[in-house]
């Protein structure tokens, strides 16, 4: 999804935008980044004070936003309509306007570049969707996959020509998770920072982001997979004492798929190794730790800490918790793990 995202916003020129665009999907991001590179092309800046209209869905109506699409732009070639949250305009259900929108989307207006922008996906069956693609464009962008987090982290950075080495990727994904607005804000954060040259490591996410280089979940794993009882206990006690900063349930999946991922491996052993980087959604570089995990833990071994983590992720939600705390749980969880 990151790299098809890329290449659409590469696609983007003054020159060749389209007089529609209906944008939505269950990215708010990619939404966004696309309106904005279309706000940002579309029209030369002396113009945007005659001829860019920036509107919002719960303050008109479809017909607004037609008369507003239908104006012809003052001195100039191209006027710009951009229609934020048009999943709230107040007569989106009606049918008579949709037709009038329809009906505007078949023959719109050559001088006028209109963008719908909605903040969640529309029923691309609907015929008023499909009437955008005559002579403009749709794009439903979808919500990423964790797997598919460590490729657009690269991807955004590589863009920004920034240096990031694996291991920082992967201190991103699992601690900030599937929230791409805020991968975005921190790495602009890390960059502003950045000395030239300077690579993205563990030490410059400590640093910037707050993310321990030491204890975190990724270390965690580490820890695990070297049975190293000491280091694993350290690492959870911390994350016990720091409960704001490292939240359990979000530790528990993370662990929770870092073993099914070891599981899958252990029955996949025909893959080669991008095959199974793939199959399990993981970026190559790391996919040693999974196969010394089938190495480590058999299968009747894997299947009970899978049991164990969804007993614990229970009780972290109260259920059958009692008087335990979640030190305790921790504890219990790495206890079973380990033994």
């Amino acid at each position: 999804m990151a790299n098809n995202f890329q290449k659409i916003i590469e696609q983007l020129k003054p020159e060749t935008l389209k007089p529609v665009y209906l944008i939505h999907g269950t990215e708010p991001y990619f939404v966004d980044q696309f309106v904005q590179k279309v706000i940002d092309i579309a029209i030369p800046d002396f113009e945007k004070g005659f001829n860019e209209y920036i509107l919002y869905g719960k303050d008109i109506s479809l017909g607004d936003v037609i008369n507003y699409a239908r104006k012809f732009p003052m001195m100039a070639e191209k006027q710009l309509v951009v229609v934020k949250e048009a999943h709230l305009l107040s007569d989106l259900n009606n049918k008579d306007s949709l037709s009038l929108l329809e009906n505007y989307f078949k023959n719109p207006l050559a001088s006028t570049i209109l963008v719908l922008s909605f903040g969640k996906a529309q029923d691309e069956r609907k015929t008023w969707v499909k009437a955008a693609n005559t002579k403009g464009e749709t794009h439903n962008f979808k919500k990423m996959y964790d797997s598919e987090l460590p490729d657009f982290i690269m991807a955004f950075c590589n863009q920004k020509n920034l240096k990031i080495n694996p291991k920082a990727v992967q201190l991103i994904a699992e601690h900030i998770g599937n929230n791409l607005q805020a991968i975005h804000n921190e790495i602009e954060k890390i960059r502003v920072n950045l000395t030239e040259g300077q690579t993205i490591d563990a030490e410059v996410i400590e640093k910037f982001v707050g993310i321990s280089k030491d204890f975190n979940v990724f270390e965690l794993q580490k820890a695990i997979l070297d049975k190293n009882v000491q280091k694993c206990y350290q690492i959870v006690t911390y994350f016990a004492s720091n409960p704001k900063d490292n939240p359990i349930q979000p530790n528990i999946i993370v662990l929770y798929n870092f073993f099914s991922k070891i599981l899958f491996a252990h029955g996949s052993k025909s893959l080669n190794d991008q095959e199974l980087a793939r199959a399990i959604g993981v970026n190559p570089y790391f996919l040693k730790d999974y196969k010394r995990g089938t190495q480590v833990y058999p299968i009747s071994h894997l299947m009970r800490i899978i049991h164990v983590l969804r007993e614990v992720d229970q009780r972290s939600k109260g259920i059958g918790m009692g008087s335990l705390t979640e030190k305790d749980l921790y504890k219990d969880l790495i206890f079973n793990i380990l033994h």
